[in-house]
């Protein structure tokens, strides 16, 4: 079997890993599969399994991509160099404006996000265990294990903020506002953020 050289298999698996996100786009997650994704990046389909070998690895390349879900890096990049040397509370803000930002960015996820709550199938059990690992990278970046033990409570606080966080995204693609909040604006989710902080400050003193 002849070899592409690298730079050509890499340019063409990055062409197909983009198709996956404009199939999700047009399509939907319950009608992702590898003809329609062959189609849109404009190969052949034997290429995709030759070079993912099927549709999870190459739903697996897309989640790991950061198209779907914010890298740690990525939130890290954007805070500021010292950020390890901030008290727990001011590393706790920094993480959660960057990480609703992050994701009001990504209209696409928010709808990957609403729709596997009522389908579920390979993408979406790979778009789970990429949080789950994700989850488990925040944690081992942002927090030592002497601040994990000092506030028991900052594990679940955090799952339950990333949680409404996400919940919020997902109803303000229908309703303008939740609870008095405006989940459409820059303002309300400011004043999202602003709580967050004032919660983390009162919280984790040093």
């Amino acid at each position: 079997m002849t070899k592409l050289p690298t730079r050509n298999r890499d340019l063409t698996s990055a062409k197909i890993i983009e198709a996956v996100g404009r199939v999700l786009a047009r399509d939907g997650i319950d009608k992702i599969g590898i003809n329609a994704i062959a189609r849109e990046a404009g190969v052949d389909k034997v290429l995709i399994y030759r070079y993912f070998e099927g549709l999870p690895k190459l739903l697996t390349a897309w989640a790991a991509s950061g198209e779907f879900w914010p890298s740690v890096q990525e939130l890290v990049d954007i805070s500021p160099p010292n950020l390890m040397e901030l008290p727990l509370a001011e590393r706790y803000v920094f993480f959660f404006d960057h990480f609703i930002d992050s994701l009001r960015a990504r209209p696409l996820t928010i709808e990957i996000l609403a729709g596997e709550i009522s389908h579920r199938n390979a993408l979406t059990d790979i778009m789970e265990d990429q949080r789950e690992k994700w989850g488990e990278e925040v944690g081992r970046t942002l927090a030592a294990l002497s601040e994990y033990q000092a506030h028991p409570a900052l594990l679940p606080l955090t799952n339950v903020l990333i949680a409404g966080v996400q919940n919020l995204l997902i109803r303000a693609r229908s309703i303008h506002s939740f609870g008095g909040l405006d989940i459409q604006s820059d303002e309300g989710w400011n004043l999202v953020k602003k709580s967050i902080g004032v919660m983390a400050n009162k919280l984790f003193k040093p």
